[in-house]
């Protein structure tokens, strides 16, 4: 699969880190100056606006593994590619070339020629992208593409399916965000209202929300934190709380593992 993820701001210096009250963070990465951020959970819990957040204070780049599902299930769907046949999607991504922003304040997505930034996140695809990321071997795919761009990038977060458990294991920090269904439906909702959809029933909601997180649950595990994976539960807390809870376990174990060193 030829992809290239592209950051506009490729080459800039990393800005000094700092918490949510502007002072210095006490973030310490590995020696080469390495920091990874992998964050994880269900539809609706906030992961993409709290990760890109932390990108941003932190200096790092971000990186959406999920809008490379969402972009592959694009061109299927462009392609006019049977979901239902397995070989078939698998044998898309050989043909997909595929521009990804790291820039945590730009987000640009494109396919081919054809700019998805916008497209991926309508209705039509967030319908069918749990069918493309359940083909096995697609998800190896994309799997070693996300580990190779964050091996490249260096100072990341990174948030997405598999992310904490699968795909960076040995990322610097680990967290897994969730949120109660009842909250994480009204959010979605607030999002698709702020993209200018309207009249979204319930059964759309529940959809998109619930049903995307059973389907996802069947080859990914994202309900429940892994062994070292810190668990925030943002049902109770506004957004600037929410980043302020994940940053604190960023810090927590960051530093722990930079106290075992880089050969940990």
């Amino acid at each position: 699969m030829t992809e290239k993820f592209e950051s506009p701001d490729a080459g800039r210096a990393a800005e000094t880190p700092v918490d949510v009250t502007g002072e210095p963070v006490d973030v310490a990465p590995r020696a080469s100056g390495r920091l990874v951020i992998a964050i994880d959970g269900p539809s609706g819990s906030g992961k993409s606006s709290v990760a890109k957040e932390l990108a941003r204070r932190l200096g790092a780049g971000y990186l959406d593994t999920g809008a490379m599902y969402r972009a592959l299930a694009w061109h299927c769907v462009h392609e006019g590619v049977d979901l239902d046949d397995a070989d078939a999607v698998h044998a898309v991504p050989a043909s997909m070339v595929l521009s990804l922003s790291t820039d945590p304040d730009l987000e640009r997505v494109v396919v081919g020629e054809h700019e998805v930034t916008d497209a991926i996140r309508t209705p039509a695809v967030t319908g069918v992208v749990s069918a493309v990321a359940a083909v096995i071997p697609v998800r190896e795919l994309l799997r070693e593409r996300q580990r190779r761009e964050i091996d490249e990038a260096g100072r990341i977060v990174a948030e997405g399916r598999d992310i904490t458990t699968v795909v960076a294991p040995d990322a610097d920090a680990r967290v897994l965000l969730t949120a109660s269904e009842e909250v994480r439906m009204a959010r979605r909702s607030g999002q698709l209202t702020a993209a200018g959809a309207t009249g979204v029933d319930a059964a759309t909601l529940t959809a998109q929300v619930g049903g995307r997180d059973r389907a996802d649950a069947a080859v990914s595990r994202f309900e429940a934190p892994a062994e070292g994976v810190a668990l925030v539960d943002s049902s109770e807390l506004d957004f600037e709380q929410t980043v302020q809870a994940v940053m604190a376990a960023v810090n927590e174990q960051a530093v722990d593992s930079a106290v075992e060193g880089p050969g940990r």
